[in-house]
């Protein structure tokens, strides 16, 4: 009889709730048993929804109870750190979604407690490099076909944000997936960043810059500028262009079909795509792949996803972009040795 993982999850909120659809519905080889949230309500509406067990806002309980065997962390940001190394208190498999945490020296906590186990227990919720079309990208890229990669001009665009969000969160909350995946497109390392503040959207009146410009230089001398707009007033867009040698690679605009026709000025512009709202329309295939290969890795006993020492990378350089803001300098990004687990 095939294995079957016994899950737990962290946090009932939207992404929650959409991975333990997920994992009921459509991945194999796992099944979710409890759930909690520190709104207790949120997790006994989920769990009634699917008849598992609710621990309500008892977290540290459900991570504890002996049949949760793998622990998703789908909670707010502040509480990922914790909540980690609560389940690898246990030496459980964890998958937490990004960012592993809010500072660098959490992170270096974690990857300590895994040094300690020996084994790498924890994958970061990087899903993009489960993305059919930045996979393909990167095959490009590493193939060699037209020649080394010279520069990459990505942008993420977010529609709108809720209330308490700040600048620093359009780093370690937005463009921290930019940070990840350019490095894993590239194959290289950051070797200094910085945030520039750019003039600002009429849709920027709350508090927080918008847009931001996140500039890096890789060790192999790769430059890197990314948009940052956290309300576009639009749609949720991500779009990146890595420029090699001999010619250019670009992420696909998904699920689009372009229109084209004889322009009607009243109510025709001639050339229309569709543009996504929600970042789990953009990229539900890859957390769908996502979470299969973690939970088929997890299975064979070994990682093999973004590991904890990638979730620090991303966190270093989101760290280097924040203090850079206002100096107009670039800030190093200084990481710790690379621990053999990780290499």
């Amino acid at each position: 009889m095939d294995k079957i993982l016994k899950i737990g999850i962290v946090g009932c909120g939207a992404i929650g709730k959409d991975h333990c659809r997920r994992i009921m519905e459509t991945v194999p080889g796992a099944t979710v048993v409890a759930v909690s949230d520190y709104v207790a309500a949120a997790a006994d509406e989920t769990a009634a929804k699917y008849g598992i067990r609710s621990y309500g806002s008892d977290c540290k309980g459900m991570i504890a109870d002996p049949e949760v065997e793998a622990v998703v962390i789908t909670s707010i940001d502040p509480t990922h750190h914790d909540y980690v190394m609560e389940t690898l208190k246990y030496e459980k498999w964890c998958f937490c979604e990004k960012p592993l945490s809010q500072n660098a020296k959490d992170c270096e906590e974690i990857m300590a407690r895994e040094l300690e186990i020996g084994k790498k227990l924890v994958q970061v919720g990087f899903m993009r490099r489960y993305d059919r079309g930045y996979a393909e990208m990167k095959r490009i890229i590493d193939s060699g076909e037209i020649g080394a990669p010279l520069l990459i001009k990505a942008c993420h665009r977010n529609v709108s944000q809720g209330p308490g969000f700040k600048t620093e969160n359009g780093i370690t909350n937005v463009a921290i997936h930019e940070l990840d995946i350019c490095r894993w497109l590239l194959g290289d390392e950051y070797e200094d960043a910085q945030c520039v503040r750019v003039r600002q959207s009429s849709n920027s009146n709350k508090g927080y810059d918008n847009p931001q410009v996140v500039l890096l230089r890789t060790k192999k001398g790769c430059f890197i500028d990314v948009e940052v707009q956290v309300a576009d007033g639009y749609g949720y867009d991500i779009q990146c262009e890595v420029v090699c040698e001999n010619g250019t690679v670009k992420l696909p605009d998904p699920y689009a079909v372009v229109r084209r026709s004889r322009p009607d000025p009243a109510k025709d512009p001639g050339e229309t795509m569709p543009i996504m709202t929600d970042w789990k329309e953009r990229f539900i295939e890859a957390y769908d792949i996502e979470l299969i290969n973690w939970v088929a890795s997890v299975n064979a006993g070994a990682i093999t996803g973004p590991s904890a020492w990638d979730g620090y990378v991303a966190c270093v350089a989101g760290d280097a972009c924040n203090a850079s803001r206002g100096t107009s300098q670039f800030m190093k990004v200084e990481t710790i040795e690379k621990p053999e687990l990780y290499k």
